[in-house]
């Protein structure tokens, strides 16, 4: 697919990087990825199986990764602070994450759209649900929680891995992925080591951006708890989180259950932090 970049999107007027898959006269799902993660993260082969049941799939780089806009002249975010509860740093919030999701509807000319998110991706499509309820077909919230810090808590192992020291070469880049889905991953399916070394190195070549990731993390500590806000969410909506995730607990993915009224909750035995499970 070709990558198609769309400017002044949104509030803020960031550029946006997206891909499109599929027949456009047919309804859209938008994919919003997690934290860190670019729009490579959803698979070509995930898309295509979204394609092949009849939808079109967008797929994009949120701010600060791949090739949308890089708040480069942000402040430097503190995730020590941050971690104790000063979020004073964070450049922007998990609100401002999905007004771009909604500027690109907007430059699309697409009115509403099945919107999926996980981890990081599930928390803005969950506020694209509360704030923007007349943009959204159905919701579903893949291996994330509700903001609550009383649910959703990961292992030390499984966050250690996640803050750890960002690498300075290409090469280290990769390696330090590998390390860190060996540690999140799916315990429960294969580990396609071949398939994410490549996809780390894509990622690597568009846009190494650790400070980036930052910015990112701060905003999720900056948005607080969303419990009472998804009780107004009206969309259909599907939960699916792993039963093994140990990065975001499964309690997680069941308080975002319990806040949306008639959600549907899909617990995957043997699924962890990935979306290996999400493949069967």
């Amino acid at each position: 697919m070709t990558v198609e970049i769309v400017r002044g999107v949104g509030p803020s007027g960031i550029d946006v990087a997206y891909e499109r898959f599929g027949d456009p006269r047919l309804p859209p799902v938008l994919l919003v990825m997690g934290l860190g993660m670019q729009m490579l993260g959803w698979p070509d082969g995930f898309c295509s199986e979204l394609v092949a049941r009849d939808l079109r799939v967008i797929r994009f780089d949120n701010r600060d990764v791949g090739l949308s806009t890089h708040l480069n002249d942000a402040p430097s975010p503190d995730v020590a602070a941050a971690l104790s509860g000063d979020t004073s740093t964070a450049s922007y919030t998990l609100s401002d994450m999905a007004a771009d999701a909604v500027g690109l509807l907007d430059a699309l000319e697409i009115e509403n759209a099945h919107v999926v998110g996980v981890s990081m991706g599930g928390m803005i499509a969950q506020t694209i649900a509360i704030e923007h309820p007349e943009r959204v077909r159905s919701l579903t919230s893949i291996m994330s929680t509700t903001g609550d810090r009383a649910v959703g808590q990961g292992t030390p192992e499984a966050f250690g891995a996640l803050l750890s020291p960002p690498a300075s070469t290409r090469e280290g880049a990769v390696d330090r992925a590998i390390a860190i889905f060996r540690a999140i991953g799916s315990p429960g399916f294969e580990f396609d080591e071949a398939d994410l070394r490549e996809r780390s190195a894509l990622m690597y070549d568009r846009a190494d951006d650790p400070l980036g990731v930052g910015r990112q993390l701060l905003a999720i500590f900056a948005s607080g708890d969303r419990t009472a806000r998804l009780g107004s969410v009206s969309a259909p909506t599907l939960v699916i989180h792993g039963a093994s995730d140990p990065l975001i607990d499964v309690s997680g993915g069941r308080a975002t259950a319990q806040a949306v009224a008639g959600a549907e909750l899909v617990t995957i035995d043997g699924m962890g932090h990935d979306l290996s499970g999400c493949h069967t």
